[in-house]
């Protein structure tokens, strides 16, 4: 696949916003090099956190979270994977969370979920971080079947708050992947749109030296969508 060099976007993407500005964003987003990974609980609040998000203001979800992180105590997925269904028919009329019914019974899902993923692989956190980075669409995927409401950008946010350095296809970074010359006709929800963005990530990867989450900075910076 002929691409644009990766060089050419980040020159685009410090003349647009300033190679300082460049810098600090992808400093950022470089994600855990080191440190063990998140807790369990962590990863299950991040999921949490997100889904809230789908769809409303960040800010509100933000505001509500120390009475959502005391609803779900903790998001500790060993207390909430015992918990009667009672339980989780008065979070939904507890002002505390979000009530919304189908994303709480997504929390609730998504404790089985991680801990399967703890008792299969050791981590949870440490399994999803160490996925091979040349396959994030295979992640991706994998996060969609086997858990409640981490498909589309809801998973991309996810990885990228337990620490693992990702690229999220946000309308900007598929607009810097088209006009690199990537084979990408829509707006990169289709296999082959994911199969193309995942590609040219692993070529400026290689290029650059770069982790996907920084190339992906960089690409939105580098461009404004139509």
């Amino acid at each position: 696949m002929a691409l644009t060099h990766f060089e050419e976007i980040r020159s685009r993407a410090e003349a647009r916003k300033g190679a300082d500005e460049v810098a600090r964003r992808m400093a950022h987003y470089v994600g855990r090099s080191d440190g063990p990974p998140p807790s369990d609980d962590r990863v299950l609040a991040a999921m949490a956190r997100h889904i809230f998000q789908s769809g409303i203001s960040w800010k509100v979800v933000d505001a509500k979270w120390p009475g959502i992180e005391e609803a779900f105590h903790g998001f500790d997925p060993g207390f909430l994977n015992i918990q009667p269904d009672d339980f989780w028919h008065d979070l939904t009329n507890d002002r505390r969370v979000i009530r919304h019914g189908a994303k709480i019974m997504a929390v609730r899902n998504n404790a089985a979920f991680v801990s399967a993923l703890s008792k299969e692989h050791g981590s949870a956190a440490k399994f999803l971080i160490d996925w091979p980075h040349e396959d994030q669409i295979g992640l991706l995927a994998f996060l969609e079947k086997r858990g409640d409401r981490l498909g589309g950008s809801t998973g991309q946010y996810v990885l990228r708050a337990i620490g693992r350095p990702s690229f999220v296809m946000s309308r900007d970074v598929v607009a810097c992947v088209k006009a690199a010359g990537a084979p990408v006709t829509g707006d990169g929800s289709t296999k082959s749109d994911r199969r193309a963005i995942q590609e040219a990530f692993n070529q400026w990867a290689e290029e650059s030296g770069l982790t996907m989450a920084e190339i992906s900075v960089v690409c939105a910076l580098s461009i404004d969508a139509a």
